[in-house]
């Protein structure tokens, strides 16, 4: 009679088991479907933009300043005001259209369209004037594991991937301008009121030129490299911003003054 309930126990513990596992299969199979199915979705949706821009042209007319970003933004705005303009870096996967509105919590969940997606989109810091010389325009992406958004700023903590890529392009519905990167830094987000902390991103548009100062200071002190780089008041700068995981709360940032 023991070993008759023994064996029964048995039985439905391994039943049990078996259903265990079985739902685990399935959640992993269905967390990868869904994985892949977001990664090609948002991977499309930008292969999309960038084709429209680049199909047609010889290499010589994709090096033009107007080479079709500056076009695709003023395109891009009809359908969405919020378009600002389009970041790249060139041979890397940083090549969006950059968007901005009153809500820093919105474009981190939705694409250039405003439709929902865990991708989010390239967004410019509310407090930021795009178009103020004096002005820091601090952009952000997430880190997303398949290389897409701005992932690859990481790649930035290596100074030789900062030799062969050391500039940034920015367009807006003007023109496209370089950017020169001067610094390249790991920190973190303070969401403590601590004291006597360099918080970056709270850094929009300089005040005066000690503020500026101090926000160049306090890069060059974090550097991870020297780039031989300098910038002075009135060069207006862009940040941008993405997460890194070496610490809590961490932050990879790229420093670039734009170019005379």
């Amino acid at each position: 009679m023991k070993k008759e309930k023994s064996a029964k126990k048995n039985k439905k513990i391994k039943i049990i088991l078996v259903i265990f596992l079985s739902i685990c299969l399935i959640c992993a199979i269905s967390y990868l479907v869904i994985y892949f199915y977001n990664s090609n979705k948002n991977k499309g949706l930008y292969n999309d933009l960038q084709q429209d821009i680049t199909e047609d042209k010889t290499t010589e007319e994709i090096s033009q300043v107007n080479n079709g970003f500056v076009d695709k933004v003023k395109e891009l705005q009809q359908e969405n005001a919020d378009v600002k303009g389009w970041v790249r870096i060139e041979d890397t996967n940083v090549n969006y259209p950059i968007l901005q509105t009153d809500n820093n919590d919105y474009y981190l969940t939705h694409n250039y369209k405003k439709e929902y997606s865990s991708y989010g989109s390239i967004f410019i810091n509310s407090n930021c004037d795009i178009k103020n010389q004096n002005s820091n325009v601090i952009i952000y992406g997430h880190d997303m594991k398949d290389n897409q958004m701005f992932k690859d700023l990481l790649k930035y903590q290596d100074k030789t991937f900062y030799e062969q890529h050391p500039i940034i392009k920015m367009a807006t519905e003007e023109n496209e301008t370089d950017y020169e990167i001067i610094y390249v830094f790991k920190s973190k987000v303070f969401y403590q009121d601590e004291k006597n902390v360099f918080k970056f991103y709270k850094y929009y548009n300089f005040e005066n030129e000690n503020n500026y100062n101090e926000y160049i200071n306090n890069c060059k002190k974090i550097q991870l490299y020297d780039t031989g780089k300098i910038a002075t008041y009135g060069e207006q700068l862009i940040t941008l911003i993405t997460c890194e995981y070496s610490q809590e709360n961490g932050r990879m940032v790229v420093v670039a003054k734009k170019t005379q």
